[in-house]
């Protein structure tokens, strides 16, 4: 070893040279403290052995500055000192020596220390090395965690999330996040939400989000329901989690043609609908086992369908919010978080002011679960230009000459939703893939037309008042799940023309008609604005045999 010595009497330094020379280790002296700290960075001992009381600098300060200097290394300091005092000795080891040896010492108890110390720096060394060796391991792992982070964020939380009416956090207890926030905007307008929470935290929790998020936007921009949605999700996680695991969701569709919302729920803390200066006028309750847990043949697709006015709030959050604990261990709860939504109604900062409770309640920064909240305020004005329309270059290949019909017979009216499609395939239309939000639209009022009123023979009346509303979709699906007979036909026929072309859609269903004018529509009533929506969309729209078949233009340019 090399070996450091440090004693102002010459002959106890000398004796103590050659012993440790014969020894077979490599010594450097040092007449003082001054001397022994600068040979210390320059020769990088193994070991020191420092006299207590020397001229310049004692060994007690050289001491201090020789295990600063040391930084993670151990470096073993020996005091060999003629103090015998209790308090001396003492002070030997207060200021960082390890060990101390008195003179006269005995040599056999000397190389005796010194080999039980360079054992003790052997293991040491080791550990050290390990040490550091799982800190570049653990670097290269959050590194890598972190590029994992941005590609799972980058599909798991894309979407609309920044519209000016939302607000919305996601917080991770670890690096991933095992809640998911979802955003998507309907090829008719409509705004798809969901809030997920799955088993666990971290990484493993995070897997699943992968494809619901991709479920979720993929079949959003194609224009299926979000009933549809959910049951394919529930799907996908009922067959690749393992027992245990399962993900509890809120969904919803933001329908504001309709001022509706329709909600899906399972094991999810219950939302809020708040209207300003009003305070709570509907909660979302969970009533679904959540996803992932049932098969197909078992899951329940029942949703609930709320009217909303201007200015409403929605509130949806996972149950770390709820389960916050204070450091005494009680939880946050969903009688304060009720509270404080209802005594603010008139505050535009509500969002802030409840994660300021949230996190003054808890008196840490720590958290014990994953918390994700998000505040929805519906307002029209807030929308701009959401659809998914695009202004792009024109086609190279010239629109198609094409026609093709569709009749839905019972059994696909009662379980299979034919418009994605129907609209995919008008999308393969070279042209008309930019305005697919428009002919979406044009599509799905006339189905609905054709099946509610024509097939189903609903009345649009019913959906006057919040009660008639939910009246109005429960008759929709008693009659649909009983429905044996009739049909709805969908012709379509694409005419291309120099600037763009026509599309011409024909809609026929079996049901006596409807009253399809418009006279009586006022922006205030809850009827009639579908077909006022289409005539502002198409170039003509005409209706035969008392409505039950309809034949619209949508003209489009290049």
């Amino acid at each position: 070893m090399k070996i450091l010595i440090a004693d102002d009497n010459n002959i106890d330094r000398l004796i103590l040279k050659k012993i440790l020379v014969k020894s077979g280790h490599e010594v450097t002296t040092a007449v003082d403290g001054f001397e022994a700290v600068e040979l210390f960075e320059q020769s990088e001992p193994d070991i020191v052995l420092l006299d207590a009381l020397m001229p310049n600098m004692d060994g007690f300060q050289a001491c201090e500055i020789i295990k600063q200097k040391s930084g993670d290394k151990l470096i073993p300091i020996i005091f060999v000192t003629s103090l015998t005092e209790a308090s001396a000795l003492a002070r030997c080891l207060e200021v960082g020596g390890d060990d101390f040896l008195t003179k006269p010492y005995n040599q056999v108890i000397l190389k005796a220390k010194l080999k039980a110390f360079e054992r003790m720096k052997v293991l040491y060394d080791e550990v050290l090395d390990q040490r550091n060796e799982i800190r570049l391991y653990t670097d290269h792992l959050v590194q890598e965690q972190e590029v994992a982070k941005r590609v799972f964020d980058n599909i798991a939380h894309s979407g609309n999330l920044e519209q000016t009416n939302i607000q919305h956090i996601l917080s991770p207890m670890s690096v991933f996040n095992g809640d998911l926030l979802l955003c998507a905007i309907t090829p008719t307008g409509n705004t798809h939400i969901m809030l997920g929470d799955f088993t666990g935290h971290g990484l493993p929790a995070a897997i699943a989000v992968m494809p619901v998020a991709d479920i979720f936007y993929g079949m959003t921009i194609k224009g299926f329901s979000i009933a549809d949605i959910i049951a394919e999700i529930n799907n996908r996680l009922n067959r690749i989690l393992p027992i245990g695991v399962f993900c509890c969701a809120t969904a919803c569709d933001i329908n504001y043609r309709d001022k509706s919302i329709t909600f899906w729920s399972g094991g999810l803390p219950d939302g809020y609908i708040i209207r300003p200066n009003v305070g709570l006028v509907q909660t979302v309750i969970s009533n679904h086992l959540p996803l992932g847990v049932l098969n197909s043949n078992s899951f329940l697709l029942d949703s609930k369908v709320f009217r909303f006015e201007e200015g409403d709030k929605l509130y949806l959050f996972s149950d770390g919010i709820l389960e916050a604990e204070d450091p005494s261990g009680d939880m946050f709860g969903d009688q304060r978080v009720l509270e404080l939504l209802q005594s603010k109604t008139d505050d535009n900062n509500v969002f802030e002011k409840l994660l300021e409770e949230v996190s003054s309640f808890c008196e840490t920064d720590v958290q014990n679960d994953d918390l994700t909240l998000i505040e929805y305020t519906f307002s029209q004005s807030a929308l701009g230009e959401r659809s998914l329309e695009h202004s792009g270059l024109k086609d190279k290949i010239r629109p198609l000459d094409w026609s093709i019909q569709y009749e839905l017979r019972p059994e696909t009216l009662r379980s299979f939703d034919a418009l994605p499609l129907v609209l995919q395939i008008l999308t393969e239309c070279p042209g008309l893939n930019p305005y697919r939000g428009r002919v979406f639209t044009i599509l799905a009022e006339l189905y609905s037309n054709a099946l509610d009123h024509g097939v189903l023979g609903l009345d649009s009346l019913m959906k006057s008042s919040a009660e008639g509303f939910s009246d109005y979709y429960k008759l929709r699906k008693l009659k649909l799940d009983k429905l044996q007979t009739g049909y709805v036909q969908i012709k379509m026929e694409h005419i291309p023309s120099d600037i763009g072309g026509d599309l011409i859609i024909d809609v026929m269903d079996s049901g006596k008609g409807f009253d399809c004018t418009t006279d009586n529509y006022s922006g205030n009533d809850f009827s009639g604005r579908g077909i006022e929506l289409i005539r502002s969309l198409c170039k003509s729209v005409e209706y035969y045999e008392g409505g039950s078949h309809v034949k619209v233009i949508f003209q489009w340019q290049y």
